[in-house]
């Protein structure tokens, strides 16, 4: 049960929306059904402590958002679903109009995950950490950029210094490319060496991990690395990609993260990036395993740490901590 004083903490913002999840074909790769599932998963685990989070609905992005960070040509493309076929196969998916919607609306939940951020400190998307979208294609499952655009328009807010985190098993190569010439955002990628991209692009920096890394020598890589780089850059915002894909089931991965790792990772770079004072806004990244019930736990583990960062953030006590 939730303790009587969560009245003198104010709710985490958590941004979701159900057209997050679209149906695709029988069989495709892609688990669409996380995204329903890992809203579910929260609230029944937030069944006796609803009122601990505040449930913020996004809008779409506008063309505008998009034409931040792509090509004039690839966005009409896109919106219009004249993709030539070898760009559908890149993506990996088979353009239709509700998943344009869907790409469209997932980028907003984005966009509204940053501006939560910036407004309470704190934000968590259900969605999101499209990182493989580069400027002019889409390309893994990334048809649009959202951290890109996200960022984008948090310069054009006012922000003067970001840095995004990405911690999902692959290269975060779109993000690097779209921000390779833009000095007031710092992109950190920990990535598995051998995996996907074959290309890799660079990042201010990146730090290429052993495949069968685990949690102790990953998280004591991670804890380092997050320390020299606030230090470095010393941003007002933090968007973290926490994809969960480094974990040891995960079917596109080659690292050996645990549930508890997972756990770990997220509540040491929000607790840190928090105390460095910046705004963190998270998204839920990369996760393929097959089993979706598993996998959207592995995503919760991030709603879950930062649910417990900001609690103590406020004086109460957490309300999880890592899984047994």
């Amino acid at each position: 049960m939730c303790p009587v004083a969560d009245a003198h903490c104010p709710p985490l913002a958590l941004i979701h929306h159900p057209g997050y999840r679209i149906a695709l074909p029988e069989k495709h790769p892609f688990p669409m059904d996380k995204f329903s599932v890992l809203k579910r998963l929260l609230d029944r685990q937030l069944a006796d402590c609803a009122s601990a989070v505040d449930w913020v609905t996004p809008q779409p992005a506008e063309e505008d958002d998009l034409l931040s960070v792509h090509t004039r040509r690839y966005v009409h493309e896109f919106l219009t679903g004249s993709l030539s076929a070898q760009a559908q196969r890149r993506s990996g998916f088979v353009w239709s109009e509700a998943l344009r919607e869907r790409s469209v609306l997932a980028v907003g939940g984005t966009l509204t995950t940053v501006r939560e951020a910036l407004k309470r400190g704190l934000a968590c998307n259900t969605a999101g950490g499209t990182h493989h979208a580069h400027p002019e294609a889409a390309s893994g499952y990334c048809l649009l950029n959202d951290i890109g655009v996200a960022a984008h328009q948090a310069l054009e807010d006012g922000v003067k210094r970001a840095l995004i985190v990405d911690l999902d098993v692959h290269q975060g190569d779109g993000t690097a490319l779209i921000f390779a010439d833009e000095p007031r955002v710092f992109t950190l990628s920990l990535h598995a060496e051998s995996n996907f991209p074959a290309r890799k692009q660079q990042s201010d920096l990146d730090v290429p991990l052993p495949r069968g890394m685990g949690d102790a020598d990953y998280l004591a890589v991670l804890e380092r690395t997050l320390e020299e780089v606030l230090a470095r850059v010393r941003p007002q915002l933090v968007i973290f990609d926490a994809g969960v894909d480094p974990h040891a089931a995960d079917r596109l991965g080659h690292l050996e993260l645990s549930d508890s790792g997972l756990y770990h990772r997220e509540r040491h770079v929000i607790q840190r990036c928090r105390a460095a004072g910046a705004a963190v806004a998270c998204v839920i990244g990369g996760g393929y395993d097959r089993d979706i019930e598993a996998l959207a736990w592995r995503h919760s583990q991030l709603h879950r740490a930062a649910l417990d960062v900001w609690r103590e953030a406020h004086g109460q006590p957490a309300l999880f901590g890592p899984p047994g």
